[in-house]
């Protein structure tokens, strides 16, 4: 089921969310839960979401691109369910590009983040892991654990000069 996505002002984007019980992951609310996202996701070409941007407050969000319109040029992420995730920077260097976020719908940002990070979590089947993500696919695992804080691009943004409708990126900056 395609669910509906929080909007940015929508107090659930602004609120830290809660941890998924352990014991609770194959429960039939969280799996269909992350079916219902997993749907969400594709309906909206997103390549992350995470579980407040459809008004559930739980510390749970999907990532994974094969090919997204709304990042043709992006590299492939590969398919991740991220149940309760902790992330640290792998080194000190940070990398400035551009997002987009289905919360903040029509707008793109420039947004610095960690060039590496180590992740780790739980998956879909209560499986503990640890993986490092460098380059885009650390930008997206970045972006929706903020969404797991109760934050969202624009707070990491500390230049709004580069704040855009998609119209006047498309037009200007896509082919930074």
């Amino acid at each position: 089921m395609i669910l509906k996505v929080a909007q940015l002002g929508h107090p659930v984007l602004r609120k830290k969310a809660e941890p998924v019980p352990l014991e609770k992951i194959s429960s039939p609310r969280i799996q269909g839960l992350i079916q219902d996202m997993l749907e969400t996701m594709e309906e909206y070409d997103g390549i992350g979401i995470a579980a407040p941007q459809v008004h559930v407050s739980l510390q749970l969000a999907l990532i994974g691109s094969q090919g997204s319109p709304r990042y043709p040029k992006a590299p492939k992420v590969p398919f991740t369910v991220l149940i309760n995730p902790k992330i640290k920077p792998v080194s000190s260097h940070k990398e400035v590009d551009w997002e987009g976020c289905l919360s903040v719908e029509g707008l793109r940002g420039q947004v610095p983040r960690w060039r590496s990070v180590e992740v780790e979590g739980y998956n879909a089947k209560g499986e503990w892991f640890r993986f490092r993500a460098d380059g885009f696919h650390a930008r997206v695992v970045q972006h929706e654990w903020d969404h797991l804080q109760g934050h969202v691009y624009l707070d990491r943004m500390p230049d709004l000069t580069t704040l855009c409708y998609m119209k006047e990126f498309a037009r200007y900056w896509a082919d930074d």
